[in-house]
């Protein structure tokens, strides 16, 4: 099946019992065993499976072009999981020169107390992604596009690489969305969501996702999910399944909004550099057009008049509305330095204070020019 077909149909059958077409909320947190150890379907608690949960992650495989699929309570929960399942202390990680603030704080902040080591690098640059390997290297992390700053890597470059090395590629497909990019088609070894942005897609549920093709790494991963604990709940499962469904055609409208805004704020004279991939400016434009089908919604700026412009244009606008997150319906807009990259300021990986990030919504894209125009005068 095509995408848009599987995004409808992947993990979605019709309910056995009733035929409905929605899969049910089972809001349950125990399961009648046929005598002990006689499980029904293999439910007996729902921290280790439930059947709304268990539809979405044949989702999530589904649309990821994957085998297995694990869906979590966060974004951050499922990396938690991750790199504490195929990491452990002493080991050395990878990763991107401009992470996103809440990795870099989970590796940073978090597991170098447990033991794990990490170098980040422009992977960009895959030459300095093979200097920066060493024995002990586990795992290389990447997005593409990254957070904030739009920049893009060769996944499959990067998959050559990690497998040279006997690493793991852990791909955060999260600002692409498996409808823009398939990274376990590229080489990936895992991919990594946040379903709270463009797979949930209505700023209504905060979720993670783990899918990969590896069945022994499938195995690790779902003892791990079990025994650590920080599953997505029936409801927020369902929320998600809905959100699936629609991604297709969202994220056409998302992209094409996003590059009527670069057309006027590349033009704009208080713009001094606009970062999105489908510029044929941006350093990375040739790799994001063989790897991904269109360029995405979200997109980055830098203003003029340095810090201080950036936080009156954010604090300006109407349709668009200040605050963190993205890949939702409505448009936000955010100044990354001291909103969702503030863990990283005093960092190598600090963001520049210049710089604005936009989540382009499915507005008209009138209005939202209109409100950028009138920010930005």
């Amino acid at each position: 099946m095509e995408f848009e077909t599987r995004v409808i149909h992947g993990g979605q059958e019709a309910d056995p019992r009733t035929g409905a077409v929605v899969p049910p909320i089972y809001a349950t947190s125990t399961y009648k065993q046929d005598g002990v150890g006689g499980l029904r379907g293999g439910y007996e608690y729902s921290r280790s499976a439930n059947p709304t949960r268990t539809a979405l992650e044949q989702a999530l495989a589904a649309i990821e072009g994957g085998q297995h699929g694990l869906a979590f309570a966060s974004g951050l929960a499922a990396e938690d999981t991750l790199l504490r399942t195929v990491c452990a202390p002493g080991d050395h990680v990878i990763l991107p020169g401009d992470a996103y603030g809440g990795t870099f704080r989970l590796v940073a902040r978090v597991l170098t107390r447990w033991g794990l080591e990490y170098t980040a690098v422009q992977l960009a640059d895959l030459a300095a992604v093979r200097a920066a390997v060493r024995p002990n290297t586990t795992a290389i992390w990447c997005e593409t596009p990254t957070n904030p700053l739009l920049g893009i890597a060769d996944v499959a470059g990067l998959a050559d690489v990690a497998s040279a090395a006997g690493a793991r590629l852990v791909v955060d497909n999260t600002f692409a969305s498996p409808y823009l990019q398939q990274p376990i088609a590229l080489g990936a070894d895992v991919v990594v969501h946040s379903t709270t942005k463009y797979l949930g897609g209505h700023s209504d549920v905060v979720g993670g996702a783990l899918v990969c093709s590896d069945d022994a790494l499938a195995e690790q991963l779902t003892f791990h999910q079990n025994a650590i604990g920080a599953v997505a709940g029936p409801f927020d499962a369902w929320l998600v399944l809905r959100g699936i469904k629609t991604l297709g055609v969202r994220m056409d409208r998302h992209c094409a909004n996003a590059e009527r805004i670069v057309e006027f704020l590349a033009e704009h004279p208080a713009v001094s550099e606009v970062l999105y991939p489908g510029l044929a400016s941006h350093p990375g434009h040739e790799v994001a057009a063989r790897q991904m089908r269109r360029f995405g919604g979200m997109v980055s700026f830098r203003l003029r008049g340095g810090e201080e412009s950036a936080l009156k244009v954010c604090g300006l606008v109407s349709v668009f509305t200040l605050g963190e997150s993205l890949g939702g319906v409505e448009s936000l807009i955010e100044h990354p330095a001291r909103m969702t990259h503030a863990s990283v300021a005093g960092s190598p990986l600090e963001v520049p204070g210049d710089l604005v990030r936009l989540s382009v919504g499915i507005e008209n894209v009138e209005d939202l020019i209109d409100d950028l125009a009138a920010a930005l005068a």
